[in-house]
């Protein structure tokens, strides 16, 4: 795409986001005022996404390497390159809040409306990093599954994968729930998070691995099971980009 083509494509796409976030900014508002109807915040969540990439003709494709029961609770932990991740992994069935840092909480209006539906952390802060596992805790008791992207934020060098941090392997080992790898090989390229939100487009791919169990496992076994999420990212990773930037 021919560089004014791609910067007016680029333009029509965000243009799509903000006015189905403003379309349904109202619902939202009304949804979070009560504790009790957060839950269809969640569900009107997934369409915001499902009219996203309709809208902007980015192709979609999610892989399912094993099913996934809808109504389980799962910590979907995933590779984060790209402000379109948080919409791809929205298109997921199952009911889930995202963990994520708190600067989102700052962009108008969504800042309002991601900090009442999802959880924020300021990762420079013990305090915060604390309460948000506890309200991470706290979801996975009312049977909402987790998405956290444990390389924390988007600024590195794709598609090489950053050190994981332990909150997602912790919350799975403490709640005995499965923890699911996902992989998103291709969104640091659709959607670079240096170029100023300029799209490139392609298929955006999100692969579900198989779920691993967490029954048995205490703390003392975290860096194993991050060591093997780890593995399974990585190995998807080197599939799609065999000469990418991997350590």
């Amino acid at each position: 795409m021919k560089a004014p083509l791609r910067w007016l494509y680029s333009r029509y796409c965000l243009a799509v986001f903000a006015l189905i976030f403003l379309v349904f900014f109202p619902v939202f508002w009304v949804l979070i005022q009560n504790k009790q109807w957060r839950r269809y915040a969640l569900i009107l969540n997934r369409w915001w996404a499902v009219l996203f990439w309709k809208l902007s003709f980015i192709p979609v494709k999610q892989e399912f390497r094993a099913p996934l029961d809808p109504n389980a609770r799962y910590v979907f932990c995933a590779n984060h390159t790209s402000f379109l991740d948080i919409p791809l992994i929205g298109l997921s069935r199952n009911l889930f809040v995202f963990v994520g840092k708190s600067s989102l909480s700052k962009v108008p209006l969504f800042g309002y409306v991601f900090k009442k539906v999802h959880i924020t952390v300021d990762r420079s802060s013990l305090k915060s990093k604390y309460e948000s596992i506890q309200r991470a805790s706290l979801a996975i008791d009312h049977g909402i599954s987790l998405v956290m992207f444990p390389e924390g934020g988007t600024e590195k060098k794709p598609p090489k994968l950053e050190p994981f941090k332990d909150g997602a392997f912790r919350v799975a080992i403490e709640k005995q729930i499965p923890i699911v790898p996902v992989t998103i090989p291709y969104n640091w390229i659709i959607l670079p998070s240096h170029q100023g939100l300029m799209v490139n487009r392609r298929t955006s791919v999100a692969i579900y691995h198989k779920p691993l169990p967490t029954e048995g496992l205490g703390l003392q076994d975290l860096e194993s099971l991050k060591g093997q999420v780890t593995r399974v990212i990585k190995s998807e990773l080197l599939k799609h980009h065999p000469y990418g930037n991997q350590p």
